[in-house]
């Protein structure tokens, strides 16, 4: 499975926004918590939500610690064969102790 650090993230959305899409896989509670601007696609929803991955980006998933993104692109990669699928490594956990909340 594809991963990106928080820091490697950051520098993709810094130089070249359009190149990525952000997925939250998190429950829409957790999203309005905290958000770094990825779309909602709770990972127990996200059958419903395959259309909407883009194949021809960097496609991002996250969630609070990686594990739900993790099972996201499981799922994703054994139904639609997608390349390009990353896991954001430890999640917005990770992402809140390099960059704050």
């Amino acid at each position: 499975m594809n991963t990106v650090t928080p820091l490697e993230l950051k520098s993709w959305l810094d130089n070249d926004p359009a190149s990525v899409q952000l997925i939250d896989v998190r429950e829409p509670e957790e999203h309005r918590e905290f958000d770094i601007g990825g779309e909602l696609m709770p990972l127990t929803e996200i059958h419903e939500h395959m259309q909407r991955i883009e194949s021809d980006k960097k496609v991002v998933f996250y969630c609070k610690m990686g594990v739900r993104s993790m099972l996201a692109i499981q799922r994703i990669e054994a139904k639609l064969g997608l390349s390009g699928l990353y896991n954001l490594t430890g999640g917005l956990e990770a992402w809140k102790k390099e960059f704050g909340s």
